[in-house]
């Protein structure tokens, strides 16, 4: 034997553990997966568990054996409301908006953009976890209001310098809602859009799509600007308490199996001093474009791809054509759906009406009788005075008009203008063509005779009010169509005018020279008025502050159309002054275009502040100068002189010499002799016409320019001025 051999025990423990070693390996192996199965299987249950571990900042909280609670984290901390105004309908809705927040428990603040330095305040907006929101007006020529003008010049000025940078205002939240009206269509919300892209090029976050208010009831998406804004206000809301939750992005509706990772987020608890840029690491899909635009086709897809982070290459082919199938779907269903609303809207817009709830208030309290859906008529106050005996109106001294007898109404509340002397301080809607719901005329005569006659029967037993004058009231006999609006853009005045002349009532029609077509195709009328409230194309852009484009050359062929009536023809001149008391030699010329048989010249009427427009007191003339003004425009125009005046209504007539005969005024109207005159023409069929001196009646004396009566009626209470001395009958 080898004595090698002596020196091995078979039977020692390590021999036995030598020889087992494979199944030693293997024990080991099989306990070490079973260990790592544990784990995955313990990970996956804290996982899906609702219940959170402790986070590890709380967990550094732990002192002294027990755990002192972290502060509540704090998403939204107030919201500010920025607002720039010009009539206060902005203000008003940041008024609205600031009251329905209040349920919110957040502090909200309103500030007027006038009073805001955005170069040293801005800044603090980008720290402070407010919410911005910006209320603003677009007005005329697409310009911000007065309030707001310094604040988007500068904005402008810090979007397009690159000192500034694109992180700015990085970690700022804000939300836009603009008013404008779609009837300037180039300019329509302007300022609400800059304002929102100027912040987003400055790193802003969007926290909504703008909000856009239409002051057109036609294409307002909601039916008027307040339900516009009402909208807005709702969604504003909701995405406010989303952002009070702790949620970065507004959830877009495709979260799968109630797994939604805006909550998700929200849910998470931030760890304390973590800032807001923290919070907001990338900028939303809806930032990524200055306008708000979202992409719901590609937010879908990346929920097919989120769902499952490992995709086999055998599975891509079915993933991708079942994204295709549900894009198709998509687009089919939203075709069909744009369809359905398009012919909604159409069938909404067809039946509605100009006078939308908002403007009926408005109106109402402004002693309006609104008739039908786009019609009015109010009580003048020289009906009131010459139902007591006091004077009648300019129109009474000038064309003999019995002014307790006139109604004053009109078959079209909407303009094509928006003056800045506009005594209805623009309530009344504005548009370039008609678009509403249409009355018929027979309706609209009617009840405007009705309704002014019930206005009539108010002052009876009223001290001072003499019985024949309210009895002839009762009788309406002049109409003036001038009470507000665009008379002529309703497509049914001729049929109204036909009526009011079967009626026996004289009609008074006033136009802002932007229809010329309209005059052309206008039937005749007892007097046809044009507006000329300035002579230059800035100075008249300024004034009126017209809609359509092209409003210069309406307004010089409006003129033109009107040189070829053969009726009674008027320019009435309203002087504002500092605007346009200065261009004379502009006035003759447009004299000579329209060749109008009358020229009243009246100085503006002050109608009260209106944050509508800046006139004041200050632009008001006195009757001397606008004395002095007729004077030299007659010089400048040798087929015309002063005829008469009206002192108390700051009112003077330039008449053609032709109404002169002899050394006698001839400007009153005889009524009689013109209902004849009409009723022939239509009994022609319109072949039979006639011409403005057919129904021409002497001016009394007392009416005349330089009288002592001064335009009074001498029958009337009012005169008492017995033989005023003052002279000013010096042209």
């Amino acid at each position: 034997m080898d004595p090698a051999l002596d020196t091995w025990d078979f039977s020692s423990p390590l021999i036995s553990l030598w020889i087992n070693r494979f199944y030693i390996y293997l024990g080991f192996a099989f306990g070490f997966s079973l260990w790592i199965c544990f784990q995955i299987v313990i990970r996956k249950q804290n996982k899906n568990s609702p219940e959170k571990t402790t986070p590890k900042a709380s967990q550094n909280l732990m002192t002294n054996g027990y755990i002192s609670h972290p502060k509540k984290e704090v998403f939204v901390s107030g919201v500010k409301i920025f607002y720039g105004s010009q009539t206060g309908t902005a203000k008003g809705f940041a008024t609205i908006l600031a009251e329905a927040l209040s349920s919110l428990n957040l502090p909200v603040a309103m500030i007027n953009l006038k009073d805001y330095d955005p170069d040293d305040r801005l800044i603090e907006e980008v720290t402070s976890k407010n919410v911005c929101a910006f209320l603003v007006a677009t007005y005329t020529d697409g310009q911000p209001p007065e309030s707001a003008a310094w604040f988007c010049k500068w904005l402008e000025e810090a979007a397009n310098d690159f000192r500034f940078g694109k992180t700015y205002l990085k970690g700022m939240r804000y939300a836009v809602f603009g008013l404008g009206n779609s009837v300037y269509l180039s300019h329509f919300n302007t300022v609400g859009k800059n304002v929102d892209k100027w912040l987003w090029m400055l790193g802003a976050h969007r926290v909504m799509t703008r909000g856009e208010g239409d002051g057109n009831v036609v294409k307002s998406k909601h039916g008027s600007v307040e339900a516009d804004f009402t909208a807005w206000k709702t969604k504003f809301i909701s995405r406010l308490q989303a952002l009070c939750k702790g949620e970065r992005k507004h959830c877009g509706g495709n979260c799968k199996k109630g797994k939604c990772e805006s909550n998700q987020r929200g849910s998470e608890v931030a760890e304390p001093g973590s800032h807001v840029q923290e919070e907001l690491p990338h900028r939303d899909a809806e930032d990524e474009e200055p306008f708000g635009s979202t992409n719901e086709e590609e937010s879908d897809t990346e929920d097919h791809l989120s769902s499952n982070p490992v995709i086999d290459v055998e599975d891509l082919g079915k993933i991708m054509d079942h994204v295709k199938k549900e894009k198709r779907e998509k687009e089919q269903l939203e075709g069909e759906t744009s369809a359905i609303r398009s012919t909604v809207k159409s069938e909404a817009s067809e039946r509605r009406a100009m006078i939308t709830p908002a403007l009926r208030e408005a109106l109402t309290k402004q002693g309006y009788q609104l008739i039908g859906s786009h019609s009015g008529v109010k009580l003048c106050r020289w009906t009131k005075s010459m139902l007591r005996g006091r004077g009648g109106c300019y129109k009474h001294t000038f064309y003999g008009i019995e002014s307790h007898r006139c109604m004053e109404t009109t078959p079209s509340l909407a303009c094509a203008n928006k003056c800045v002397f506009c005594w209805r301080h623009h309530t009344n809607p504005v548009g370039t063509e008609w678009r509403w719901k249409m009355d018929q005329p027979e309706m609209i005569l009617k009840e405007a005779i009705e309704n002014h006659q019930n206005m009539i029967k108010q002052f009876k037993g009223v001290p001072g009010v003499k019985e024949e004058r309210f009895e002839e009231g009762m009788t309406v006999k002049h109409c003036a169509l001038s009470l507000v609006g665009e008379p002529i853009m309703y497509p049914e005045i001729n049929k109204f005018l036909k009526l009011l002349h079967e009626c026996k009532i004289s009609s008074f029609l006033v136009t802002n020279a932007q229809f010329p077509a309209e005059i052309r195709d206008l039937k005749p009328v007892t007097q046809l008025y044009v507006s000329v409230d300035a002579s230059t194309k800035d100075s008249l852009k300024k004034i009126d502050r017209p809609l359509f484009r092209d409003f210069w050359q309406r307004f010089l062929d409006s003129l033109k159309a009107l040189a070829a009536k053969q009726q009674r023809t008027v320019y009435r001149l309203t002087l504002v002054k500092a605007w346009n008391v200065d261009e004379l030699q502009a006035y003759a010329e447009l004299v000579s275009l329209g060749n109008p048989d009358f020229i009243e010249v009246k100085g503006v009427t002050y109608c009260g502040e209106s944050s509508a427009s800046s006139l004041t007191m200050a632009n008001v003339p006195w009757h001397e100068e606008v004395v002095r003004f007729v004077c030299e425009l007659v010089d400048l125009i040798p087929d015309y002189e002063v005829a008469c005046e009206h002192e108390h209504s700051n009112c003077l007539l330039i008449a053609h010499k032709k109404f002169k005969i002899g050394r006698e005024w001839w400007t009153w109207i005889d009524y009689s002799r013109f209902q004849e005159l009409i009723q022939e023409y239509e009994d022609s069929g319109g072949s039979k016409t006639f011409s403005a001196k057919d129904y021409m009646a002497k001016t009394p004396h007392w009416a005349l320019f330089g009288a002592n009566e001064r335009g009074f009626d001498p029958k009337d209470t009012r005169y008492q001025r017995k033989n005023k001395s003052k002279d000013i009958s010096g042209c």
